[in-house]
């Protein structure tokens, strides 16, 4: 059997057969969402053209996250654990933007080393889950609690705090971080 060879009118043929064939394609049914096309190639494109998706940066749990300075003897880490530790004050985030929160954090922050407490409750809210996220993999809520490390390490205090930790259950649990200050040396 012979084998056929593309002749120079090939290529112009091809096209007007392939613009016959989508005029006659139909859809199998209708659905709410736009139809996705299928992989269907032109008779002159080799190849389907493909782009590469690249997975969202997942960002980092604040339990993750390198603490700002990590100075807590073992002594601090086990009152803080058991509760026994009371914070000197308090900081309440809920109902605020992020961009209010961030002042209300960093206005917060220098009250609380110009009165010199030593252990801030912040309450934030609890951190995002995972069924709580956009198809991006954006957190739907808990941006504040999310953003709260970055913050933190941004600070123009960073160097005043000490440690960050998870609270206890009967000040917020997950809800809430203790940061503990530096003392002023004199």
């Amino acid at each position: 059997m012979a084998e056929r060879r593309p002749g120079p009118d090939s290529e112009r043929d091809g096209a007007a057969l392939w613009q016959r064939v989508t005029e006659t394609v139909r859809p199998f049914r209708k659905t709410g969402a736009a139809a996705v096309p299928t992989a269907v190639r032109p008779p002159h494109i080799s190849k389907p053209i493909t782009i590469p998706r690249t997975a969202p940066e997942k960002p980092t749990p604040l339990r993750a996250q390198q603490p700002v300075m990590d100075t807590l003897d073992g002594g601090w880490d086990r009152r803080l654990r058991r509760g026994i530790t009371e914070p000197d004050r308090t900081l309440d985030l809920h109902g605020h933007t992020l961009l209010s929160a961030h002042k209300a954090l960093d206005h917060g922050l220098d009250r609380a080393i110009l009165d010199g407490v030593r252990v801030l409750l912040l309450v934030t809210g609890k951190a995002p889950r995972k069924e709580d996220r956009d198809i991006d993999g954006r957190p739907k809520r808990g941006l504040i609690r999310e953003s709260i490390g970055d913050w933190l390490v941004s600070s123009r205090h960073a160097g005043r705090i000490a440690a960050v930790r998870n609270a206890h259950p009967k000040h917020g649990g997950a809800g809430a971080l203790y940061i503990i200050l530096r003392r002023e040396r004199p």
